[in-house]
């Protein structure tokens, strides 16, 4: 099983919007980036999202060309400063390939957490936009695959 953790795209300032939907930058990047994962053969069964505009914009547009008979779905326990360790450990119990698009420091932390058991370590840099591709290992565990950022995506 795969999991592809996603950083939500650029979103505009507090003060343009409270809300911080996504920029015109942040929505061609994330585009950009569906596309290439799409053509390189990304397919998930499910995108979970924090509910906060710039992570559900982030799932739809992602969703359009990934998500392959599942569906999108907002879940507690996500947003930038909870927790990671009860989350990591729901993960144990998926059985497809799923998305998940969230925010920082959240994101970083949880793939310390899946990677080392430790959630103060930082193993991945995320940029907004940016994708991690953990797989299971086959001890209790999870393996980087590859981490790709919007501006190596053209």
């Amino acid at each position: 099983m795969k999991i592809y953790l996603v950083q939500h795209g650029e979103a505009v300032a507090k003060e343009i919007d409270p809300d911080r939907p996504l920029s015109e930058q942040g929505r061609r990047e994330v585009e950009k980036m569906a596309g290439f994962l799409a053509m390189a053969g990304v397919r998930v069964e499910q995108i979970l999202h924090s509910g906060k505009t710039r992570a559900r914009q982030t799932a739809e547009l992602l969703a359009d060309r990934l998500l392959s008979g599942g569906q999108i779905e907002s879940v507690s326990g996500i947003n930038p400063n909870d927790p990671v360790a009860a989350f990591a450990g729901s993960i144990n119990d998926w059985s497809v390939d799923t998305m998940v698009v969230g925010h920082l420091p959240f994101m970083a932390r949880l793939v310390s957490c899946l990677m080392t058991g430790q959630d103060d370590r930082v193993l991945v840099t995320f940029t907004p936009g940016s994708v991690v591709c953990l797989e299971q290992a086959d001890q209790p565990g999870w393996s980087l695959l590859w981490m790709l950022r919007p501006e190596l995506v053209k």
